[in-house]
């Protein structure tokens, strides 16, 4: 993985200092190969620090990263300041008003989701598997922005890479607990090529709960992280191919 870090942007964030980084352009070898940036993984720790910096570099230069200890809640923090490694919030979004901080959330096929309020200079940062986002991280997300002073109607939202209807197949009892909790879920799910199995389509969930949560735009990039190897890291890809770890990538958003 020697090509160059190369940011994805959203063209819904406009000028926003922000990218969603793949696993090109690090110093990780083997399993965790590339821009691996899990603090949680088995990679080497002076590797993962490195492409912390790297990731940090090719976005904001000169900010400071803050990221959490995510656990797949529908929790988010006000951040100030950064964290030491271990003393991260045990929580799945953040959100500031600080310029010079760099918000980061780590995924590995969860959905990540980058907000915006330029008006009022806000912002915020979510990582949503399915648990948090059919608890409401999203929501939490906005809430906690407008608490900072941002306003719902002024924030702008851009999903980035994240495992893809095709490549996400789910049993009979999973689709069911989403379709208990709102029976309009169902149209997220198709049939599964196995019996009493469907294809769970997270992306197009997330925006949807963004989208009745009141904000206006809403951004889905539509990029598979399982499906393209040499460019994003998988849990799942990693998991079916019998891995003994996997790497984790890094999406960012700061205030100049």
């Amino acid at each position: 993985m020697t090509d160059s870090i190369d940011p994805i942007r959203a063209p819904a964030l406009g000028a926003i200092p922000h990218g969603f980084l793949g696993r090109r352009g690090g110093v990780s070898t083997g399993i965790h190969a590339g821009l691996n940036v899990g603090l949680g993984s088995d990679d080497d720790h002076a590797a993962i620090h490195e492409n912390r910096r790297r990731a940090v570099a090719a976005v904001a230069p000169g900010a400071a990263l803050v990221t959490l200890h995510q656990v797949h809640s529908a929790d988010a923090v006000a951040v100030t300041a950064p964290f030491p490694d271990d003393a991260r919030p045990h929580a799945d979004a953040l959100v500031t008003d600080r310029p010079g901080l760099l918000l980061g959330i780590l995924t590995a096929d969860c959905v990540p989701v980058l907000f915006a309020d330029a008006e009022s200079g806000v912002i915020g940062a979510a990582h949503a598997g399915w648990k948090g986002a059919i608890h409401g991280v999203t929501d939490a997300t906005i809430a906690a922005m407008e608490a900072l002073g941002a306003d719902r109607s002024r924030i702008v939202a851009a999903i980035g890479p994240c495992i893809a209807r095709a490549s996400y197949e789910v049993d009979d009892g999973f689709f069911r607990r989403f379709a208990e909790a709102d029976p309009a879920n169902e149209r997220f799910f198709t049939d599964g090529v196995r019996a009493n199995h469907h294809q769970f389509d997270i992306e197009a969930y997330v925006a949807a709960r963004i989208a009745a949560a009141g904000i206006g735009r809403v951004e889905a990039l539509g990029l598979d992280t399982y499906a393209q190897a040499d460019r994003f890291y998988s849990f799942r890809r990693a998991t079916h191919h019998g891995e003994a770890g996997y790497g984790r990538q890094v999406s960012l958003i700061g205030l100049a």
